[in-house]
């Protein structure tokens, strides 16, 4: 899908970073790379092959601020940003491996602030912009760690991460519900090779985190441009299949 623009928050690392090259590389497509250090992140994005009429905008949104997404709405408008058609929150954090007795109040706070408010704030600032979108949607990186039905199989001690994900998924499809126009959807990347994947597997004593990189963009990207309006709502894998809630 070329001459859409895209805006990814988290973008210049592990599954925001595959996401970026992938749509980056299409013709005619702007993609807005939101990052913590924007300086840094540019010298990233340098290398990333661009197609035919595309480019990359890097903007400043730390998952901890409150008013970093309203000041980058300002500042892509003065920049002639007119609209937003896929905005993808997956900007995220698993820092705490515990059990549920043993995480502390605050731990739980943290994750929610950034896996669940952050894209609450996200969407609240960008609105107007996804509205100006003849087809605006909104995608959440959640996990299957977020879903309490399969809370049975997924035994694994990432209390504050699951939280916040089942609080995130909450979000997705409220929204879905409140806003008509709007494609909603909650997916779970899998459990992937990134620092934070392979680091949340050598917690429980795995090697590394089951699927690769590559394999999970694949999906994803797949997944993003072929959802449609009757998807809203859902829970999705990378691999197209509707998990449960």
């Amino acid at each position: 899908m070329s001459g859409l623009t895209y805006l990814i928050t988290g973008a210049n690392r592990g599954i925001g970073r595959g996401l970026l090259g992938v749509f980056a590389a299409r013709p005619q497509t702007t993609v807005i790379a939101a990052v913590r250090n924007v300086e840094s992140a540019k010298q990233v994005f340098s290398t990333v092959k661009l197609g035919a009429g595309s480019k990359i905008i890097t903007v400043k949104i730390d998952s901890t601020s409150a008013t970093d997404p309203t000041d980058a709405v300002k500042e892509l408008k003065s920049q002639g940003i007119t609209k937003v058609d896929v905005l993808i929150s997956n900007a995220g954090l698993l820092d705490l491996v515990t059990t549920a007795l043993e995480t502390p109040a605050d731990a739980i706070r943290k994750h929610l602030e950034v896996n669940t408010i952050a894209p609450l704030i996200l969407i609240q600032a960008f609105f107007p912009l996804l509205e100006a979108s003849t087809n605006p949607r909104f995608f959440v990186i959640s996990s299957g760690i977020g879903s309490i039905q399969l809370l049975a199989d997924l035994k694994v001690p990432f209390f504050a991460y699951g939280v916040s994900k089942t609080a995130v998924n909450y979000l997705v499809r409220k929204l879905h519900f409140e806003n008509e126009r709007l494609t909603a959807v909650a997916f779970s990347p899998g459990w992937v090779q990134t620092d934070m994947g392979t680091g949340a597997a050598n917690s429980v004593g795995m090697e590394d985190a089951p699927l690769s990189l590559e394999d999970s963009i694949k999906g994803l990207v797949t997944q993003f441009d072929a959802v449609t309006a009757e998807q809203s709502g859902t829970f999705l894998s990378q691999e197209g299949e509707v998990l449960p809630w």
